[in-house]
């Protein structure tokens, strides 16, 4: 019986032993880094009058946008403080000065409850004047304190219909005070004028404006901005792109921001180390009316023509972005020790087809984003990962080990008491 307790305790000490090792080698869990300050994004959703109008998915524009919040408030990162402000939801009268004050905040910003804010959207009903200036001064206020990402995402079919307080003067205020909050806008109505006011807003904070015309877009692109502010990229840096890689700008790891113009191509080159992967994504945005029918495409070659790897997108007229992307991994090289490996330069095209009506200036080009990272390329020695294990794979190992040995020791001992059975 001794013997017996003590090859059990034996047994014990030895998967606590291997738990503590497997404990050790474990990367440090979220709690033992110190948190940033938890992003801060408020959702700002018109619901004037015109609001009713049936012309999205065979839907009205509120029901489309009811949806596509409850698809939204489904994916927001647990670590963003998300809010909701509407415009124009309760005053139904003729009162310019009443009407005009008719913004108010839906949902306070801060940790999400995804029932709660579900239950506050699904009781609005379109009704009033479109108030968007008030409206963004309102949820500039609503992310005041801290030091975290400001996020301001706009949902509107309509004009501002409460000047002469200019919206967008109103973006330009809010960018003056320094407080680092974009503001980010989407419409509902491919209408010139609505595009050029909100376009206005989303520049003034260095945001963003899309035309959608589906719900699956609306929820798509609400969904990537929350996503956006949750992990915030870089500043972006103002580059601009040649007409040959010869003579394009050399680009470090970043997010960069060019225009280029309907139809063109432009180049630039990044310096890619063996044992690196490069990774680059662009977007272009059509801030103007354009013909349906367009394209883009990132294309990586050497200083040789050759062509590396391509990503290539086309649309139709349903979305006014459009992004593609590519990687690239350099193999690792065999080299003795003092020798440097050198590094390959890659150009990268990008090019459009998109087009416009004989009306529309072409000048200045159309914005351009252009990330690029540079990360270790995965390890071709390394078979777990080419099955998907990533550097998850001594886990994995580790615990058929523990397992193994375990399974081995517990044979044993039911051995050895079989033995000691028949002797006695």
């Amino acid at each position: 019986m001794i013997i017996r307790r003590r090859l059990t305790v034996g047994v014990g000490i030895l998967l606590a032993t291997l738990t503590a090792g497997l404990g050790s080698v474990l990367p440090a869990s979220a709690d033992e880094t110190p948190a940033n300050a938890s992003p801060k994004v408020e959702l700002v959703l018109d619901v004037s009058g015109s609001m009713r109008t049936r012309d999205i998915d065979g839907q009205s524009r509120m029901t489309a946008a009811k949806q596509a919040f409850n698809e939204v408030l489904d994916a927001v990162p647990e670590q963003v403080q998300l809010g909701i402000r509407t415009l124009g939801a309760d005053y139904p009268g003729d009162d310019r000065k009443v009407g005009c004050k008719d913004t108010k905040q839906l949902y306070p910003v801060g940790p999400l409850d995804r029932t709660e804010a579900k239950t506050a959207v699904a009781t609005l009903a379109p009704t009033g004047w479109t108030p968007i200036g008030p409206a963004l001064l309102g949820a500039a206020d609503d992310l005041e304190g801290g030091d975290s990402t400001r996020r301001i995402v706009l949902i509107s079919d309509g004009e501002d219909t409460c000047g002469p307080l200019d919206p967008c003067e109103v973006a330009r205020d809010i960018a003056a005070r320094g407080i680092h909050l974009v503001i980010d806008t989407l419409g509902l109505v491919p209408n010139a004028k609505i595009r050029q006011q909100l376009t206005c807003i989303a520049e003034a904070t260095g945001g963003t404006y899309t035309a959608v015309q589906h719900t699956d877009e609306l929820s798509g692109r609400v969904k990537q901005l929350v996503d956006r502010a949750a992990a915030p990229v870089v500043t972006p840096v103002a580059t601009e792109g040649a007409g040959s890689c010869t003579d394009a700008p050399q680009l470090k790891p970043g997010l960069y921001t060019d225009r280029e113009k309907f139809a063109e191509h432009r180049w630039y080159r990044v310096d890619v180390l063996p044992g690196q992967e490069l990774r680059a994504s662009v977007s272009v945005f059509a801030d103007r009316a354009v013909n349906n029918d367009y394209g883009m495409l990132l294309r990586a070659v050497t200083v040789h023509g050759r062509e590396i790897v391509r990503g290539a997108e086309s649309g139709t007229g349903r979305t006014d972005a459009i992004s593609s992307g590519l990687r690239y991994p350099k193999p690792e090289l065999d080299t003795d020790g003092d020798v440097k490996p050198a590094a390959e330069t890659v150009c990268l095209q990008v090019s459009n087809s998109f087009s416009a009506p004989a009306s529309v200036k072409t000048a200045p080009g159309m914005p351009v984003e252009l990330t690029i990272d540079l990360v270790d390329a995965p390890d071709a020695a390394d078979d777990a990962a080419a099955f998907g294990l990533g550097r998850g794979w001594w886990l994995l190992g580790v615990l058929v080990l523990t397992g193994l040995i375990a399974g081995l020791l517990t044979g044993w001992i039911s051995r050895w008491r079989f033995a000691v059975w028949r002797t006695h």
